[in-house]
């Protein structure tokens, strides 16, 4: 009994007992007799309620929202449909996948009444019939998918079973707003697999880039090595900046060939240039004593 249908009663049946305190019990009856009939009569529907009413047992209408009467004893309210979203958790346990792999699948749907009458006269309970058709429509999709398909591509499973299920609650005045998969379990022998092909994959992936890496250096060194060969002052300026650069540490002894250090003096630079490009003598080439020798910076 909702709250105004309760104090219409109750207030009806309190003048009535007032009446019969004073004496006139006569003008308190029709007060009972009213606080009677309402309390059967007097219906109300929450704004997300509709009352399915049959007369005689023929349907005779669905109110709600808000307050109506119906006639007690001929009038019947056989069901009360919430028409609000929703949400039932179903699994399927051992499921086979269509390249024969066992996984396990929890998922839920998200669905809703929109039609009141079809779903209070054309199924004893529809609730239950909900997840039922949920789980039989799960394991078809896990039967016709392959396990990397389930796996990867959670979305168009999602849809499949949306459509599927949608179909064929249609005819309950059910529609369903969404279907979501929460987790899909698989061997632990087929995790180990799995993680080592990924893991192989992942190397694979690195050495390639590795090796795209490596040649693109290589390509900048031939670059490099051809703007020293056409400028030997860039080369100097180089060996000089390399020099720098490992003598920074303080207390770090450097073993340098006297022939790098000879190349940044400039005039013994231009002399060994202009000697290997004077003409050879008939008797031989003539000899220079580059014989390395070490010295510490």
């Amino acid at each position: 009994m909702n709250p105004i249908t309760a104090f219409l009663t109750i207030a009806c049946l309190a003048v009535g007992a007032a009446f019969g305190a004073m004496g006139r019990p006569y003008r308190g009856i029709p007060f009972v007799i009213a606080a009677i009939i309402i309390a059967p009569a007097l219906k109300m529907a929450n704004t997300w309620e509709k009352f399915v009413i049959l007369r005689a047992g023929k349907l005779r209408d669905v109110k709600g929202p808000g307050l109506f009467l119906i006639i007690p004893v001929i009038d019947n309210v056989v069901a009360i449909i919430d028409e609000r979203i929703q949400t039932t958790a179903f699994s399927a346990e051992e499921a086979l996948t269509k390249d024969t792999v066992p996984v396990n699948v929890d998922a839920i749907i998200f669905w809703f009444v929109h039609d009141a009458q079809k779903a209070a006269l054309n199924i004893t309970n529809y609730r239950e019939a909900i997840d039922r058709v949920a789980q039989t429509s799960l394991r078809e999709m896990i039967g016709s998918s392959m396990l990397s398909a389930l796996l990867s591509e959670r979305n168009v499973a999602d849809q499949l079973l949306r459509d599927e299920i949608g179909r064929k609650t249609a005819d309950w005045g059910i529609s369903v707003k969404s279907v979501e998969i929460r987790d899909v379990a698989i061997p632990v022998a087929l995790q180990d697999a799995m993680s080592r092909q990924a893991q192989a994959e992942r190397e694979k992936q690195a050495r390639v880039i590795l090796g795209s890496a490596e040649a693109a250096i290589a390509g900048k060194f031939v670059e490099a090595a051809m703007t020293y060969a056409d400028h030997p002052t860039a080369l100097q300026l180089r060996a000089m900046n390399i020099i720098y650069e490992t003598t920074k540490e303080r207390g770090a002894t450097i073993l340098i060939p006297t022939a790098m250090v000879d190349s940044m003096n400039p005039v013994v630079a231009l002399a060994l240039a202009g000697q290997n490009n004077a003409p050879k003598k008939s008797d031989g080439p003539a000899s220079l004593n580059t014989a390395p020798s070490n010295e510490s910076l």
